[in-house]
């Protein structure tokens, strides 16, 4: 009874406004979509949002791995979530290319195990050993980036014939658009338990969790094995965007999973943190991309892009420190109320440009 009393007094405190820290991704959304769309309209022909679901399914199912990690508190960010999927995708091509995996199952449960195994050994690691999450996450960094060269010294190898048609991105309805939407549900089916109270709570104060009876190993090694599930599957969906086996590539997803959790409103401290935001964060990313490329930089692109992630990153930190100001103003404000009323706004903006 203690805990669900002290369960109720915390939501109680912050249901009102815990989701007004996506009201700036979701500003920062809208004005990017609409500059792209002044940009280059294709983005929102058939073949533009097929291309936007194959490029973001890995970062969005990424950040939602992220997320659970994050919202357990302790500053703990996975830095090893890029190489190792990196680790699943390398593994997974030598297996078929060597008689093994040759079914969509045996694909999934192989993937799907190794999350599991990993994630397990991970937050076993912090919760009993007691070293903190950023040195156990940045030695599976490094472990696992030595490990993928070991394992395939360059990229090469190609991805069973099942798993190709995924990656080409011609049409909206395609598998990792359906693999996507089950992750969201089980997403969402996960934020309705009693599992994710205890997890806003942990991460919010993790003292006062442990003094109102939650348990507080159980509830962390719990997210890192859900947070082993989505990585499974982002390796999967980064492995049919590939279309084969690259031992490098995989890395760069740590930093932009990282840049999508904070432009998606999660906070790194824990406790705060959602599906919709990390898809906002994903999608603001994938914006600033799209945006640059149409700029045409050429040789530049890459420095231009990380050197544009890294300036909305900040600016997204330094507006939200004004979110408990945002908060005290817009109180009572439903999000999806300024969600809609956002679109309205940067549609009819968009369609006076257009004139």
């Amino acid at each position: 009874m203690e805990v669900i009393e002290k369960l109720k007094t915390y939501r109680s405190s912050v249901d009102i406004s815990s989701n007004k820290y996506l009201m700036v991704p979701i500003f920062i959304f809208f004005a990017l979509l609409i500059f792209a769309l002044i940009r280059s309209p294709i983005l929102v022909s058939q073949s533009g949002i097929g291309s936007a679901i194959m490029l973001t399914a890995p970062l969005i199912l990424t950040t939602y791995a992220l997320t659970f990690i994050a919202m357990a508190g302790r500053g703990g960010v996975d830095l090893s979530i890029g190489p190792f999927m990196g680790f699943i995708n390398v593994s997974s091509i030598q297996l078929y290319a060597a008689g093994y995996l040759q079914t969509p199952i045996g694909w999934f449960v192989y993937a799907i195990a190794m999350g599991l195994i990993w994630q397990l050994f991970y937050a076993l690691i912090v919760c009993f050993v007691r070293v903190s999450p950023i040195i156990v996450s940045l030695a599976g960094y490094l472990a696992f980036a030595g490990i993928n060269i070991v394992i395939l010294p360059r990229p090469g190898g190609i991805a069973p014939d099942w798993l190709l048609p995924w990656g080409e991105g011609f049409t909206i309805l395609n598998p990792i658009f359906l693999l996507m939407i089950l992750a969201t549900i089980l997403f969402y089916i996960i934020t309705h338990t009693a599992f994710w109270g205890h997890l806003k709570l942990m991460g919010s104060d993790e003292r006062a969790a442990f003094t109102s009876g939650v348990k507080i190993h159980l509830v962390r090694i719990v997210a890192h094995m859900i947070a082993g599930i989505f990585a499974a599957l982002s390796a999967i969906c980064f492995t049919a965007l590939v279309g084969s086996g690259d031992p490098l590539q995989g890395t760069k997803y740590t930093l932009l999973g990282i840049t999508a959790l904070v432009l998606g409103g999660a906070s790194l401290a824990g406790g705060r943190g959602g599906a919709f935001g990390a898809i906002l964060g994903a999608l603001n990313l994938y914006l600033i991309n799209y945006i640059l490329v149409t700029f045409r930089f050429e040789r530049l692109q890459s420095f231009v892009s990380d050197l544009s992630y890294g300036a909305v990153l900040v600016i997204a930190l330094l507006v939200s420190l004004i979110l408990p100001y945002v908060t005290r103003v817009t109180k009572g404000l439903s999000v999806m109320v300024f969600f809609h009323s956002n679109g309205i706004c940067w549609i009819v903006c968009y369609a006076t440009s257009s004139l």
